[in-house]
């Protein structure tokens, strides 16, 4: 076997073999495959289990052909795929969808390259194959069994990319029921729930959040699995268990840096369109600056404002039936005694308490306090009149944050 040598010039080892070798090497894998296959079942526990006759035999046909697909391709300086790479694909994506990693299939295919070449090393002391095409062999093995794994690593990635759609799917679709209008029944969440491994809580808070102004997406962190997420219509939001707002509240505050988000109130699962529903209306008066100027804003802590400010127009008329007496006035005037009036409502106090907090001097409160008194008459006596005045106040002043308008 003398005249065996390696062909230099070749980038892959299988390319340098000599082309004579592939009929040497032949006989060898008559029972080789067996041995490779036996090997596998009782070294890798993951696959000593029974897993069923169709995946077993992929495996089994996997083992066979590579072998035939190696001496075929002996001498040629490309090893080009063909038809039966998607054996290799298919042993990958079959290990995603058994549940297990990769970590068994890869282990596998090591042993499959150590169990070949030890019966090739054998082969080729008994046949004389000089030692540098022997050492070549060797290196083919291995390059060849890595080139192999890599399908596997490929099917992997495409079971998982379709696992990912396939779960994304169901998600998108259980928001939508739990958003729609009439609300699901517990049964159609519990359903959808489970199809889309969302494990359904007590109750959920729904966040709004503000589309960016840049025309970019909007990203988020990774908020796991519990969280249900919708940032590609015209009006983000997500979908919050309770006992994950903190960590969600959290992550926002790091990446909301040029927009905002409301949270809304916690309601029972069915209910979640009302959440959603308090977040967005919250935004909205975010967004108009008429609540703080942080970026994540929290429904609870403006309850009276959105109770004040359910129906913004049906606000609007009340206010300016109620502070009707204040428009025969200039602006300027409007805007001082508006300011006097909810001052004295809310402190209850007489012109040195009102004085103290407007930062003016008592006699100027008493001077609009008359001015008050001829406009309003009665009314600033009466209780129920008192409340509807500040209550119109309160919503002026929120509505139109830089400046009270009636």
């Amino acid at each position: 076997m003398s005249q065996l040598a390696v062909r230099p010039g070749s980038f892959e080892p299988w390319g340098g073999l000599p082309p004579e070798l592939a009929e040497l090497i032949k006989p060898e894998f008559g029972t080789l495959a067996e041995e490779i296959v036996e090997a596998i079942r009782s070294t890798i526990p993951e696959f000593g289990r029974s897993m069923g006759e169709t995946y077993e035999y992929v495996i089994r046909v996997g083992v066979e052909r590579a072998l035939t697909q190696f001496a075929d391709k002996v001498g040629e300086t490309n090893l080009t795929p063909d038809d039966w790479d998607a054996v290799h694909r298919k042993l990958g994506y079959g290990e995603f969808q058994q549940g297990r990693s990769l970590d068994a299939l890869q282990a596998a295919y090591r042993l499959g390259a150590r169990v070949a070449w030890r019966r090739l090393a054998d082969a080729g002391l008994r046949l004389d194959i000089p030692a540098p095409v022997l050492f070549t062999l060797g290196e083919a093995v291995i390059a060849y069994v890595d080139q192999l794994a890599g399908l596997s690593v490929e099917g992997y990635a495409e079971a998982q990319a379709h696992a990912a759609g396939a779960r994304e799917r169901r998600r998108r679709q259980l928001m939508q029921t739990l958003l729609s209008d009439p609300p699901p029944s517990a049964a159609a969440v519990a359903d959808l729930g489970k199809s889309a491994r969302w494990t359904v809580p007590d109750r959920l808070i729904a966040v709004a959040l503000e589309p960016r102004g840049d025309d970019r997406d909007l990203t988020l962190p990774d908020l796991g699995p519990a969280v249900l997420v919708d940032l590609e219509g015209a009006e983000p939001c997500l979908l919050v268990p309770e006992s994950q707002l903190e960590r969600t509240e959290g992550a926002l505050r790091t990446v909301l840096h040029s927009s905002r988000a409301a949270v809304g109130l916690p309601v029972p699962v069915p209910d979640a369109r009302r959440s959603l529903e308090w977040a967005r209306r919250a935004l909205a008066l975010l967004r108009r600056g008429a609540l703080s100027s942080v970026r994540v804003v929290r429904c609870a802590d403006h309850l009276s404002t959105l109770m004040l400010l359910a129906d913004a127009p049906l606000v609007e008329l009340f206010a300016e039936r109620r502070l009707a007496p204040l428009r025969q006035l200039t602006v300027k005037q409007q805007a001082r005694l508006s300011e006097t009036l909810l001052a004295w409502l809310e402190t209850r106090g007489g012109a040195p308490e009102v004085a103290s907090r407007l930062q003016v001097h008592p006699q100027t409160v008493r001077y609009r306090l008359r001015q008050l008194e001829a406009l309003f008459g009665e009314r600033l006596h009466d209780p129920d009149a008192r409340f509807e005045l500040e209550s119109a106040l309160r919503a002026v002043a929120t509505l139109h944050p830089a400046g009270t308008q009636t």
